[in-house]
C-alpha cells in the first residue's frame, strides 16, 4: 500500500520550460518522476530530450493543434505569463481556455503559476484570504486566467501567486543601478528566490495538497531602498538613490505555505541571502 502511495502523481507535465520551469522539470526528473515539458523554441527541444525531459514544442497562439498525449499525466504546470509587450493581453484568457479544454479528462491536478500582481496597490496586507481587485489590465488578465481553471470541474486547481522573482541569471539590482530619485523607497518589497519557488511545488506534490491557493513569498519585506542598496553594493551594481517615501504599496503575506503545506524558506532573510551573493552568482 505504502508503494502505491508514493507512485501518486508521478507523471507531471510542464507547460513553460523556461526561468523557472525548466529548473522545475530537472528537478522532478532527478527526485524520478517522468516530465513532459514544453517549450515554443524547435533549438530547445533536444536540450529537454538530453535532460530525459520528454520534449513537445507547443505554441499557445495555434491552441487548434494542442498534442493531446502532453496532457496525459497527473499533474500539469501552467507557467506560461502573459507576455504583455508583444501580445494583446485580451487573448490571453482565451489560450488558457485551450489549456483547460484538452486538460478534461486527462490531468488530475492543475496547476497553474499565477502573479501576486492579481493584487492593486492598496496600502494594505493582503494574504490568501484576501480578494483582488486589480486596477490594471495585466491584472485583471490573470485573474481572468485564475478563474478559468478554479471554475473547471474536470480536474482539481490550484493556483500559486508568485512574488517578484530573482535568483541566477536575474538580478534585480540592475533594473535600479546608478538611478537617482528611484520612487517609494520606504515601501515593502515582495519577493521570491528561485529555490522557493520549486521548493513550494515540490511540497505542493509531496503533500498532495491541490486545491488550494498559495502565495509563494518570502516572509521577510525589507524596504526597497534597504534591499537593493543592500543588493547592488554585493553585486558589483552603482548603489541607487531613493527617495525616502512610502507612497502605493502592497505587503503580501502567506498563510498556507507554511500552515498547509509546512514549507520552511530556504530563503527567510534577504540580507542573509544578499551577503552570499556575489558579481558573479546571478
Amino acid at each position: 500500500m505504502l508503494f502505491c502511495k508514493q507512485m501518486e502523481n508521478r507523471t507531471v507535465a510542464v507547460l513553460g520550460c523556461g526561468w523557472f520551469g525548466l529548473p522545475l522539470a530537472k528537478t522532478l526528473v532527478q527526485l524520478g518522476y517522468t516530465v513532459k515539458g514544453s517549450t515554443t523554441s524547435k533549438a530547445k527541444l533536444m536540450e529537454l530530450e538530453a535532460l530525459r525531459i520528454e520534449p513537445y514544442q507547443i505554441n499557445l497562439n495555434d491552441s487548434d493543434e494542442l498534442p493531446n498525449d502532453f496532457f496525459d499525466v497527473d499533474v500539469l504546470f501552467v507557467n506560461v505569463p502573459p507576455r504583455a509587450k508583444s501580445e494583446d493581453a485580451s487573448q490571453y484568457p482565451q489560450k488558457l481556455r485551450a489549456v483547460a479544454k484538452a486538460a478534461e479528462g486527462k490531468v488530475k491536478h492543475l496547476v497553474f503559476i499565477s502573479s501576486i500582481g492579481v493584487f492593486e496597490e492598496g496600502n494594505f496586507h493582503v494574504d490568501e484570504n484576501s480578494i483582488p481587485q486589480p486596477d490594471t489590465e495585466a491584472g485583471n488578465t490573470l485573474l481572468a486566467a485564475e478563474k478559468i481553471f478554479s471554475d473547471n470541474r474536470q480536474f482539481t486547481s490550484t493556483i500559486i501567486r508568485f512574488a517578484g522573482l530573482i535568483g541566477p541569471n536575474r538580478n534585480l539590482a540592475r533594473f535600479f543601478a546608478g538611478r537617482s530619485n528611484v520612487p517609494n523607497g520606504k515601501a515593502p518589497i515582495n519577493l521570491i528566490a528561485s529555490e522557493d519557488c520549486i521548493g513550494i511545488c515540490l511540497q505542493l506534490l509531496n503533500k498532495k495538497a491541490f486545491g488550494e491557493i498559495y502565495h509563494a513569498v518570502c516572509p521577510h519585506h525589507p524596504t526597497r531602498v534597504d534591499f537593493y542598496t543592500a543588493l547592488a553594493k554585493n553585486t558589483g551594481y552603482e548603489t541607487p538613490e531613493f527617495v525616502c517615501e512610502k507612497g502605493t504599496w502592497k505587503q503580501v503575506d502567506s498563510f498556507n505555505v507554511p500552515r498547509i503545506l509546512n514549507y520552511k524558506f530556504a530563503v527567510s532573510n534577504w540580507f542573509d541571502w544578499i551577503a552570499q551573493q556575489n558579481i558573479n552568482s546571478l
